[in-house]
């Protein structure tokens, strides 16, 4: 198995509102930014996520190398998914040896439409979609299976926003019980990028290399009927393969869209009371719609990246009440 490090992470300053720009012109300036920091001009692997669903175009992934300047052709390829399952592809295609390096990114543009309409779309057509269920709807039934109190679900809602006031990169976003207060996930428009580097090649293009020591993704039935929704089976599952207990977390970065979800997910990762939750807000404070799961794994490599910390967890989730699960350790 070869070392593969994140060697460099770049986020926008994400926007709750249509700014006016493209999702090239938004991508741009986050490739950039990770060309500058790494010195590399071409990648040996590049591998996007994003959904055709929230742009109303088909293959929307297409346009968006117009960030890329991919031209000689470069080796490309695309997930329908959270840019961090194509961190996940890239860490596989690293595998092979013939590459040493790889850029990953994955933008969103939720305040082009009914993101609750969307979402809809990827419920089980038969039985589910029909009923009218959306985000909001089937959250709230995970919710009360889990049974939380009211208070620890508005102080994660709490201390979510107010980190994310301290992060340039999030919404400034007001706390639960304050006028306009959503506890729900905020519409955001963004991008991030990640560049992976194998072998020697990381240790020379940066000097504190995040090293990815476990990944594992994981998935539950898609009926929501099949499973018990104040558990993540599927998660707990990833974390283990992963090696998430092996050694001390110290920051775990979760992608966790309402409040309850955190709660279901500690759990799942068996994370110790010490672990720092969300430092930068996490989706609470920002939800870039396939790039969040991305942004979770780039800050939680960003504490080794700046020396803040050893071993950190990336979390990124998909589909309806937590059903796909992808965990990433890293350790410097």
């Amino acid at each position: 198995m070869r070392d593969v490090a994140i060697v460099a992470f770049a986020q926008t300053r994400h926007a709750g509102h249509d700014t006016g720009l493209s999702e090239p012109e938004m991508i741009q300036p986050v490739i950039d930014e990770v060309k500058e920091r790494t010195g590399l001009g071409r990648f040996g692997f590049t591998c996007s996520g994003s959904c055709d669903y929230l742009a109303g175009a088909p293959f929307s992934f297409v346009s968006a190398l117009d960030a890329l300047a991919a031209w000689p052709p470069i080796s490309e390829s695309h997930v329908e998914m959270d840019g961090a399952w194509a961190l996940y592809e890239a860490w596989v295609r690293l595998q092979h040896g013939d590459v040493d390096s790889a850029l990953v990114y994955g933008f969103g543009k939720s305040s082009l439409g009914d993101l609750r309409t969307i979402m809809t779309l990827q419920l089980d057509p038969y039985y589910l979609a029909p009923l009218g269920l959306d985000q909001l709807s089937y959250a709230a039934l995970q919710a009360a299976a889990v049974g939380a109190d009211r208070a620890e679900l508005d102080e994660i809602v709490r201390r979510s926003r107010a980190d994310g006031r301290s992060n340039p990169y999030a919404l400034d976003l007001p706390d639960p019980g304050e006028p306009d207060a959503l506890v729900a996930p905020p519409v955001t428009d963004g991008a991030a990028a990640i560049v992976l580097a194998a072998g020697d090649l990381a240790g020379q293009l940066c000097s504190n290399p995040a090293y990815i020591r476990g990944i594992a993704h994981r998935i539950e039935p898609h009926y929501l009927g099949m499973r018990d929704l104040a558990l993540s089976a599927s998660a707990t599952d990833a974390a283990r393969a992963a090696g998430v207990g092996k050694g001390p977390v110290e920051v775990a970065e979760l992608h966790a869209q309402f409040a309850h979800e955190e709660i279901i997910l500690r759990r799942a990762l068996e994370l110790p009371g010490e672990t720092v939750i969300n430092p930068s807000g996490g989706p609470l404070a920002a939800n870039p719609v396939m790039a969040t799961g991305l942004i979770r794994i780039g800050e939680a490599a960003r504490r080794i990246l700046d020396g803040d910390a050893r071993r950190t967890v990336g979390h990124a989730a998909g589909g309806p009440c937590l059903q796909q699960n992808l965990v990433t350790v890293l350790e410097a």
